[in-house]
């Protein structure tokens, strides 16, 4: 019996021992590299494809250039702009998406807005404008 208890007590400082060791969390390096040159923005979902024309609205834009989408984008918090839904391909869109590098239209009347997106594609709470 004494022999029992030596081997408890043994195993018990050693998990104790061995338990409480610190742990160091791994560390993950991804290189994203610069965004995809797209006229109109990015879906607000991987991979990022290019948007049709009236899918996001101005507010999406400054001097032009799209700040709105990706992990690249790091805009005000709290920020939240216009999305067309009826040009995402997840609601049902088929049409044609424009080509990487293509420029924009100079026009942008016929955007209607139904939803309200953060940057990270995050639905408005309700009641936000």
């Amino acid at each position: 019996m004494p022999m029992l208890k030596y081997f408890g007590l043994t195993a018990l400082a050693a998990g104790l021992l061995f338990g409480a060791a610190n742990r160091a969390p791994a560390q993950v390096a991804v290189e994203i590299g610069a965004p995809p040159v797209c006229p109109y923005g990015y879906y607000e979902v991987p991979p990022y494809n290019c948007a049709p024309d009236g899918y996001y609205g101005p507010e999406w834009f400054t001097g032009g250039v799209f700040i709105g989408a990706g992990p690249w984008f790091h805009g005000p918090h709290g920020f939240y702009g216009h999305v067309d839904h009826h040009f995402d391909y997840r609601h049902g869109y088929h049409g044609p998406l424009p080509a990487r590098g293509e420029h924009p239209a100079d026009h942008r009347a016929e955007f209607h807005g139904q939803a309200m997106h953060d940057e990270h594609g995050h639905e408005a709470p309700h009641g936000h404008r």
